[in-house]
């Protein structure tokens, strides 16, 4: 046995090649024929493959080859799990910082600044519709959206609380997903309702990241599994709904001038009497050709305007956006148009464009103004 082992693989093939099996008839046939003549030696040979050390070493090399992809597979999955996850929690980090500021202006009773659609925005976050039962939305949404965050950087860190494992993990980040597009959904439809001809651009953000939220969710989670919940999701999605339908359904309908609005135009007296400062600081904006852009009914336009005085408002080259009156669909004249204003009031100054109160040190500043008593 060990000297048959040790044959060359050429040697190996040629007792192979003519050599038959015990079982085969021709080998029977052939010892019939040849018992008359001699004993015959019936020859077993084995189902060994003999090969030099060169085919062995191929064949492990390939086995090995082979093997590389499944075991490189989940590294790859896992890795795919962890930048959902730091999506997510990017997505909600946004979303934080978002609800704190208007957290921050609720409980301070201060106005927001609307980048886009001037003050607009400002009557549907003082609404009755940004309260739920009582308690500010920003804040609900404040919550909803640290909880988001914490729980994809425990996903990502695989270190979650509680004993939770990470299927487990995943269902309640596609629950509470869930719940928020809800909530957004709701409030959309609000929007376009109660407040038609409105734009609120804290209210457009805010659904933009609670829907990116929900559908990585659906992908992170998988068809299958989701096919498994769906019913869950369902009772969520009503259970929201249903609560946000009872809580805002005493409210009093958004009166119909607030979807056809026509204001005509209108001045304000500014009463504060111009400091030195002020008046030196106007003299100067208007001649390095400083403007300042707003709207007859923007109440931060007037409040800037009584930071300079009655006497320096007078000198600076203020440009009124809608000198014939607002209606719904009106637009600004071409200079503000041109000047791609993101909110009232706007400075542009030696090219740089500040946007919203500026201090009158903060303009003097910049525009490179040193006043000297």
């Amino acid at each position: 046995m060990a000297s048959f082992v040790g044959l060359s693989a050429s040697q190996s093939q040629f007792l192979y090649r003519f050599s038959l099996p015990i079982s085969s008839p021709a080998f029977i046939s052939s010892s019939v024929h040849l018992k008359k003549q001699a004993p015959v030696r019936r020859l077993l040979v084995l189902p060994i493959k003999c090969s030099s050390s060169g085919p062995s070493q191929d064949t492990e090399s390939e086995a090995e080859t082979t093997s590389v992809p499944s075991s490189s597979s989940f590294p790859s999955s896992l890795a795919s799990s962890n930048s959902t996850y730091n999506w997510r929690a990017g997505i909600g980090a946004v979303g934080i910082i978002e609800t704190a500021y208007l957290t921050y202006l609720k409980l301070s009773g201060s106005d927001a600044f609307c980048p886009l659609g001037g003050g607009s925005c400002g009557d549907v976050l003082n609404s009755d519709y940004a309260f739920f039962f009582g308690v500010p939305l920003p804040l609900l949404g404040l919550i909803a959206y640290g909880f988001v965050t914490t729980l994809s950087l425990q996903l990502s860190a695989k270190n979650l609380p509680f004993g939770i494992n990470e299927t487990t993990g995943r269902l309640l980040l596609l629950g509470s997903s869930t719940s928020m597009a809800t909530a957004s959904a709701y409030f959309l439809y609000i929007l376009s309702t109660k407040f038609a001809g409105t734009s609120c651009s804290y209210c457009l953000a805010s659904a933009l990241l609670s829907f990116s939220l929900f559908f990585i969710s659906l992908k992170d989670v998988g068809l299958q599994e989701v096919q498994k919940v769906v019913g869950l999701q369902v009772c969520i999605a009503s259970l929201v709904f249903a609560t946000l339908s009872t809580s805002y359904s005493n409210l009093p309908s958004a009166p119909s001038s607030q979807a056809n609005i026509d204001l005509p135009y209108f001045t304000t007296e500014i009463t504060k009497e111009s400091s030195p400062f002020a008046l030196s600081l106007a003299r100067h904006l208007h001649s390095i050709g400083a403007k300042m852009y707003g709207a007859f009914w923007c109440s931060h336009c007037l409040e800037q305007k009584e930071m300079f005085g009655r006497e320096a408002a007078k000198l600076l080259d203020y440009i009124e956006c809608f000198p014939d009156g607002y209606k719904t669909g009106t637009k600004m004249i071409k200079a503000c148009a041109d000047a791609n204003l993101e909110g009232f009031p706007t400075w542009v100054i030696n090219g740089q464009v500040l946007s919203g109160e500026m201090e009158l040190e903060k303009l003097a500043e910049v525009s490179g103004f040193q006043f000297n008593e």
